[in-house]
């Protein structure tokens, strides 16, 4: 069975080190707020070449901290594209915003410019304070961000970068951390950097931002502990967790090569068969870490039964995401953008991720093109 995401192959690289690690963590006990937290947040600095970084408990829980800090209010509103995992979306309500759906591009997956418009025209419908904008790093890829913050100038709003997929990618030359006023990623196992359990981070050179949202994650705390000064979570990253991104950090840029590799094989042999699907569009000006390689199948095909068959060969498949947010029961009662979500429909029928991490075979690329084109062929 070829693997989709495969953890083992890279714990193999470096078992040892991470061994290591944590023996040092149990040497030292520092469970909570251990050395190697700072030590981690100096390094992802470094690496987005941001002035600040907080490592936390999630994904979820960095978007959270994020809005806190951005002085998110309740009713405030903040566009967020329908075509994205639940919890950019979920964060904003955890607040007490207003979610404000909008569409996405067709070709890159990613909420854009002309959208985000429209968007700003229901909230004035809607009469909803529209504060901000979460654009979303979807399968890797950066949003067309210049564009986008011109319109938050225009209009006076901030943006908020959910990079819980696009950790690790370029825009411009411009490190993903460093796009917008605070940036949130997730080191889920399954991204493209992953501890093994739940993590988070935020990012931004704003000292209030970061501020804020280090006091919200230890409960809201003061300078002296046991004071608080907000209302916070409990956000904080275990240390062992820290310890093994340390390592996993390490390897990451190489990976990050790798993955550029992946995904150039994907485009060969496609390309070669003149298959009948979609590839992915990626802008000449950015650099995706391919946290998925993801198609637009034709309409006509049975994708659940095309999931089936690849299956059988062996080639596992996944769909990210079946259901738009805007359709999902917790989230019906949020504005949509006016002319609808129809791009965002049109994907959530139609998209097909395919393994995607740094150490396939190339043999195993070429059999899985083989045999997606084929099966297409065969629905066709």
């Amino acid at each position: 069975m070829i693997k989709f995401i495969d953890l083992k192959a890279q714990q193999t690289e470096i078992l040892t080190k991470v061994e290591g690690r944590i023996k040092k963590v149990l040497n030292h006990g520092q469970y909570i707020q251990g050395p190697e937290i700072f030590e981690l947040q100096e390094k992802l600095c470094k690496f987005t070449k941001a002035k600040y970084s907080l490592c936390c408990s999630s994904g979820t829980d960095a978007l959270v901290l994020s809005l806190l800090g951005l002085g998110i209010q309740p009713l405030d509103g903040v566009i967020v594209p329908s075509f994205t995992f639940a919890s950019s979306a979920e964060a904003i309500s955890i607040v007490g915003g207003t979610p404000i759906f909008s569409d996405v591009n067709k070709e890159t997956f990613n909420i854009c410019p002309e959208e985000i418009l429209k968007s700003i025209q229901t909230a004035k419908k809607e009469n909803v304070k529209l504060k901000g904008i979460m654009t979303v790093g979807l399968f890797g890829q950066p949003c067309d961000m210049d564009a986008i913050i011109e319109i938050a100038k225009d209009y006076k709003i901030w943006i908020l970068d959910d990079a819980a997929q696009s950790f690790g990618s370029k825009y411009k030359n411009k490190s993903v951390g460093t796009l917008s006023e605070v940036t949130a990623t997730s080191f889920f196992p399954a991204k493209p950097l992953g501890c093994y359990g739940d993590g988070g981070a935020l990012f931004t050179n704003d000292k209030k931002i970061f501020d804020i949202a280090y006091s919200a994650h230890l409960h809201g705390m003061g300078k002296n502990r046991y004071t608080y000064e907000r209302i916070g979570i409990n956000g904080r990253m275990d240390t062992i967790q820290a310890a093994i991104l340390i390592e996993k950090l390490s390897i990451f840029k190489n990976e990050l090569i790798k993955r550029q590799k992946i995904a150039d094989l994907y485009f060969k042999y496609f390309k070669k068969l003149n298959t009948n699907i979609t590839l992915p569009k990626i802008l000449s000006y950015v650099k995706s870490n391919w946290a998925q390689f993801t198609v637009v199948l034709p309409k006509t095909i049975d994708r659940e039964l095309l999931q089936k068959q690849m299956l059988l060969k062996n080639i596992p498949t996944a769909i990210y995401y079946p259901i738009p947010l805007h359709k999902q029961k917790p989230y019906k009662q949020y504005p949509v953008s006016i002319e609808g979500l129809k791009n965002t429909n049109y994907l959530s029928n139609n998209v097909l991720s395919l393994p995607m991490h740094p150490y396939l075979k190339q043999q195993e690329i070429e059999y899985i093109t083989y045999n997606l084109d084929k099966m297409i062929s065969k629905f066709t």
